[in-house]
């Protein structure tokens, strides 16, 4: 293959590498110069043009990368027509994409102008999903390296798992304080988990943590014809030796590998009996947010298999996102327990009102701030943060003779956001969290504050604690301090409720009865029923 410049008249039958434009004629890179580009060149003064010349037994590149990618594609996997040097390849079914990295390896070490990419090795793929790439950087090259890279592909280097298992049986195992929302919530995950691969749960059973218990389950479940079967233990596998495992070989199966280099995911087990998959799954599999669970049970589905190697061989790569529940290095506990700050949002405009500032309203004789603030400074809240904002100096006169500190959050007028930053801002860097209070909810009391206070475990998971009646979740807010990075980006005049769906997994509802934790004087309408009682 010639590369160089030409004058336009020996230029044909080559390939322009740049893109040119002179004198009002354009041409596009890649542009192949014929009598027509000649003439066009010369009637604008180009004296020379870069181009690329195939010489006897050079292919194109169009002509390469489909031969390279063709020889590439195994089952499940088609190619699409190459264009500018590129072919791609797609998905012709919902499966596991099977990557042989030596080959993929091969075909790259043929020659710099051939490259291939794929998707990473068992990523569960969509009919019609783009998998893989075959570009020629060249706009040519030797017959023989396209021929090499075609011999190197031999067998096909990638395809596509179609999904096998359809039946799934599922058995969670109980302890005194486990939540049965909890396990529905687990089904929930689990049945959105299979959903792509066209699998479905036929039967679920809830029994005693306990191995006899147990393996009556897995054999009721194998005898109805499940598949694969998961088991979501109420307390996490400690040992090869503890209940899931021992259940597993109490029927007559076995354990092929206890624990993953995949965090989150650790703590996952995977073992057979009668010739089906058991998965002992780690206490993350509970969350839909992806974790170790998912790369052995998509696998699974498509009827490959795990072996001890391939847990083994996950390390790298293994590190998964940060999850907030993760347990941190463990400090110790001051004395009387977590420390956690109260902060009083009270620098609002009160708009809905029609002019009065709804904080200095008074109920029983009280202003409504002074009755929240009263409330946080009962409480076993460490310290008492008040943001102000519009009509400050009334908001604090009053709270006089108050212990609380004032934060003045210069731009209350940008939202409820603004003032929840000032507040985090404020709290001390011995705080384990803090609760947000808002200053128009006068009938919070100490006692509830203190239940937030009580239910906020960071070391196992409560790492957000939220009072709820009747699946609806109020105020006020604990959060861990985990959770101020990400409060701080906060914006306009919503508040945090976004980020404790995407954090559900960290978050723990406290029941309360009543209307307290709902209750808000936005309105005159509001403030005349409160003060109705």
């Amino acid at each position: 293959m010639r590369f160089g410049p030409r004058r336009p008249a020996d230029a044909i039958g080559g390939v322009t590498v740049h893109s040119l434009r002179q004198n009002g004629l354009l041409l596009k890179k890649g542009t192949s110069i014929g009598p027509a580009e000649v003439a066009a060149l010369e009637h604008a003064g180009v004296a020379e043009i870069v181009v690329v010349q195939l010489e006897p037994g050079d292919v194109s590149e169009d002509v390469a990368a489909a031969d390279v990618a063709q020889a590439v594609a195994g089952d499940g996997v088609s190619v699409e027509r190459a264009f500018t040097g590129r072919a791609n390849l797609f998905a012709k079914r919902p499966g596991v994409l099977v990557v042989e990295r030596a080959v993929v390896d091969r075909v790259n070490a043929i020659d710099e102008a051939i490259t291939f990419a794929t998707l990473a090795a068992f990523k569960p793929v969509v009919e019609g999903e783009m998998i893989a790439t075959v570009k020629l950087i060249p706009f040519g090259v030797e017959g023989k390296l396209r021929d090499a890279a075609v011999l190197a592909a031999q067998g096909g280097a990638l395809r596509v798992a179609p999904y096998m298992v359809k039946r799934v049986g599922v058995v969670s195992t109980q302890l005194p304080g486990l939540a049965p929302k909890v396990i529905d919530k687990t089904l929930r995950v689990t049945a959105e988990r299979l959903a792509p691969a066209g699998a479905v749960i036929i039967a679920e059973r809830r029994i005693a943590h306990d191995e006899a218990a147990l393996s009556a389950a897995l054999k009721e479940l194998l005898g109805l014809g499940a598949e694969l079967v998961v088991v979501f233990g109420a307390s996490a596998i400690a040992d090869r030796r503890d209940v899931i495992p021992a259940a597993i070989g109490a029927i007559g199966g076995t354990i092929e590998h206890f624990g993953m280099p995949v965090d989150p995911g650790n703590l996952l087990l995977i073992g057979s009996a009668s010739g089906v998959p058991v998965l002992g799954a780690p206490g993350c599999a509970r969350s839909p947010v992806e974790n170790g669970f998912d790369w052995v049970l998509m696998r699974l589905l498509a009827g490959l298999q795990v072996t001890r190697a391939d847990i083994t061989g996950m390390g790298v790569g293994g590190l998964l996102m940060e999850i907030v529940t993760r347990p941190q290095p463990r400090l110790p506990l001051a004395e009387g327990g977590r420390k956690v700050a109260a902060i009083v949002l009270a620098a609002g405009r009160s708009t809905r009102m029609g002019g009065p500032n709804k904080l200095l309203a008074e109920l029983n004789g009280t202003p409504l701030v002074r009755i929240v603030a009263e409330q946080v400074m009962a409480s076993k809240a460490s310290r008492a943060i008040v943001v102000t904002g519009h009509q400050a100096d009334k908001v604090e006169a009053a709270l006089s003779g108050l212990d609380v500190s004032f934060v003045h959050n210069p731009a209350f007028a940008e939202g409820l956001a603004s003032s929840v930053k000032a507040g985090i801002a404020a709290v001390a860097d011995d705080a384990d969290g803090a609760v947000v209070c808002l200053g128009d909810m006068p009938l919070i009391d100490s006692l509830l504050i203190d239940r937030l206070i009580g239910a906020f475990d960071p070391d196992r998971g409560g790492l957000i604690v939220v009072p709820v009646a009747d699946g609806r979740r109020g105020n006020p807010v604990l959060w861990s301090r985990r959770f101020f990075s990400e409060l701080m980006t906060l914006d306009g005049d919503i508040g945090a409720r976004h980020l404790i769906a995407k954090h559900g997994e960290a978050v723990t509802e406290v029941p309360v009865d009543g209307h307290a934790a709902f209750l808000d004087i936005d309105t005159p309408q509001a403030l005349e029923d409160a003060r109705r009682g």
